[in-house]
C-alpha cells in the first residue's frame, strides 16, 4: 500500500517515495525551552509522532530516522532569565539560562512521555551544534549568500531568486509576514540574521564575526545536514513556520548546498484554537499539557482529543470533546485489557486511511466501529499504530491488585458518606486523593463510575483520616 502526503511545497496531494527505502528520514521542528508546553505546542509532536509510527510500520523500524530539534538559544529564553535574575535569582545569568533550559527539556519530555509521544532517533540542542552553524554560515558568506555587518551576519536575499517560492509569497506579504527589523545594518528589509553578537552576560560563542549566538533559521539547516545529510525525505512542523522559518531555511540550505534537495516533501499542521478562539492567555484559554495532566486527564485522551480532526484543517479544542474522549478511552480500555499489545493485526481500514495524508479522524471512525463490533483484538492493534492504548494506560490485574481496587473502593465509599452527611471538605479530599494517585471518578446520576487514568500510581493512594488504606508499600508491590 503506497503512503501519500499533502506536499505543502507544492500544494497537493503525492506519493511518498523516499530517496532510499531503508534510510528514510524526517524532521520535526521541536519546542524552545523557555516555559511549559502549551496544548498547540503538543499538537505537531503528536501527529508526527503517528507519521514516525506509520513510517516504521510500512520500512521497518530500523529504516527510520526521526529528528526532533531542542532550541536552547533564544532570545524569549534569554528574556525569561534576566526576569529570574531581575527578581533575586543570585546567579549569573549564563547559570540561569542553564537551569531553565534543562529544566524545561525535563518538563517537556515527561509531557510527551504522558502523551505516548515515541522519543525520537536524535533529539540535537542547538547549543551542541554551534560549530556546525558557524562553518555554515562561513560557507554562505564564501559563496556571496551572505554578509557580515556591524557584528552581524545576514543572509542576502537579493542574492538568491527562488526566495518566496516555497510559500508562495509576494514581495509585500513577506514584507508584513516577517515583521521585518529595520536596521541600517541591512541591504535589504528581508535579509534574515544568521549570526548576531552577544553582550557580555548574554549566551555568546566565538566566531570569525566576534563574539555571538546564532539566528533561529540557521539551526535547523546545520542539524539536518549533520544528522540527515543535505538531501532527506521529511521535513514538518506547524503551519506558523511556513514563513520566514522554512522559506529561510529552504533558502539557506540549497544556496549553501547546489544541486541538493534539502527536504523531498513538506507537511505542516494547521493550529489549534480553545473553544473557537486564539488561545491567549488575555483571553482565559490558555493551559499547558501539565495543567490537564494535573486535573487528572488521561494522557491518551488527550493525544485521541489531538488527533480528532485531520492535522492540516484547524483543531478546535472544546471541554466536550475531551470529556467525550476521556469516556471514549475508558471504554476502549476497559474491553482491551485482556488482550496483549502483540496479538492480531491493524485493521486495513486503519492502514489505509493513515496510508492517505494521515487521515486521523477516519482512523479513529474504524476503531469506534471494532469497539461496536466486538473486535476488540483489531481494536487494540490498530490503536496502538495511533499511539493509543498502549501498555501504560491498561488497568488489569496485574497493574490494579485486588488489595487496591479494594482500597479505591473504600475510598469511594467514605467519599459518599461524607457528601451524604454533607461533609463537602472532606468528600474533596477523597476525591483529591484518588486524582493525585491517578484515579479519574465521574458522578452521575446512577452514582460513580471511576476508571484508571495512566498516570495510576498506587503507591500515591493515600489515607483521608481514617485508619484505612493499605500502606504504600503493600500497594506498590501488588500485596
Amino acid at each position: 500500500m503506497g503512503l501519500k502526503f499533502h506536499d505543502s511545497r507544492i500544494g497537493k496531494k503525492e506519493l511518498f517515495q523516499p530517496i532510499e527505502a531503508d534510510n528514510v528520514r524526517m524532521y520535526v521542528c521541536g519546542p524552545t525551552v523557555y516555559d511549559r508546553a502549551h496544548i498547540g505546542n503538543a499538537r505537531p509532536s503528536v501527529v508526527f509522532d503517528v507519521l514516525f509510527r506509520v513510517l516504521q510500520d510500512v520500512y521497518g523500524s530500523g529504516n527510520v530516522t526521526y529528528v526532533r530539534n531542542i532550541t536552547d538559544v533564544d532570545d524569549k529564553i534569554n528574556a525569561r532569565a534576566l526576569a529570574l535574575k531581575n527578581a533575586g535569582d543570585g546567579r549569573t545569568l549564563m547559570d540561569i539560562v542553564k537551569a531553565v533550559t534543562d529544566e524545561t527539556i525535563l518538563w517537556y519530555r515527561e509531557d510527551m512521555k504522558a502523551l505516548s509521544v515515541l522519543p525520537p532517533s536524535h533529539e540535537p540542542r542547538a547549543t551542541e551544534f554551534i560549530s556546525k552553524m558557524v562553518e555554515l554560515v562561513a560557507c554562505l558568506v564564501e559563496k556571496g549568500f551572505a554578509y557580515a555587518a556591524d557584528g552581524h551576519v545576514l543572509f542576502s536575499v537579493g542574492s538568491y531568486d527562488g526566495y518566496g517560492g516555497f510559500s508562495r509569497r509576494s514581495l509585500d506579504d513577506m514584507l508584513a509576514g516577517a515583521r521585518v527589523e529595520v536596521a541600517p545594518y541591512k541591504k535589504d528589509p528581508l535579509d534574515f540574521v544568521l549570526w548576531k553578537p552577544s553582550t557580555p552576560d548574554e549566551p555568546g560563542w566565538e566566531s570569525p564575526w566576534g563574539r555571538g549566538r546564532p539566528g533561529w533559521h540557521i539551526e535547523c539547516s546545520a542539524m539536518t545536514q549533520e544528522l540527515l545529510g543535505q538531501s532527506f525525505d521529511i521535513h514538518a512542523g506547524g503551519a506558523d513556520l511556513v514563513f520566514p522559518h522554512h522559506e529561510n531555511e529552504v533558502a539557506q540550505s540549497l544556496c549553501a548546498n547546489p544541486g541538493s534537495e534539502f527536504a523531498r516533501y513538506w507537511m505542516h499542521n494547521a493550529l489549534l484554537l480553545v473553544e473557537g478562539r486564539k488561545m491567549a492567555k488575555s483571553l482565559g484559554n490558555f493551559f499547558t499539557i501539565k495543567d490537564l495532566l494535573d486535573r487528572g486527564i488521561d494522557g491518551g485522551a488527550i493525544r485521541l482529543t489531538l488527533l480528532s480532526t485531520h492535522y492540516r484543517h484547524p483543531l478546535d479544542w472544546t471541554e466536550r470533546k475531551l470529556q467525550d474522549n476521556c469516556r471514549t478511552l475508558g471504554r476502549w480500555q476497559q474491553v482491551t485489557r485482556d488482550i496483549s499489545g502483540d496479538e492480531g493485526e491493524v485493521s486495513p481500514e486503519v492502514m489505509t486511511a493513515l496510508s492517505d495524508d494521515l487521515n486521523t479522524p477516519r482512523a479513529i471512525a474504524e476503531l469506534h466501529r471494532l469497539a461496536k463490533t466486538g473486535d476488540h483484538v483489531s481494536l487494540k492493534i490498530s490503536a496502538g499504530l495511533l499511539g493509543l492504548l498502549e501498555g501504560e494506560y491498561q488497568h488489569d490485574s496485574d497493574q490494579l491488585s485486588h488489595l487496591a481496587r479494594n482500597c479505591i473502593e473504600e475510598l469511594l465509599s467514605e467519599r459518599a458518606e461524607a457528601r451524604a452527611s454533607r461533609e463537602f471538605a472532606r468528600a474533596d479530599h477523597i476525591r483529591d486523593c484518588l486524582v493525585s494517585a491517578g484515579v479519574e471518578i465521574k458522578d452521575g446520576p446512577q452514582g460513580t463510575d471511576w476508571c484508571l487514568t495512566s498516570r495510576f500510581d498506587p503507591a500515591r493512594l493515600q489515607s483521608s483520616g481514617r485508619s484505612g488504606p493499605p500502606e504504600q508499600g503493600e500497594l506498590a508491590n501488588g500485596n
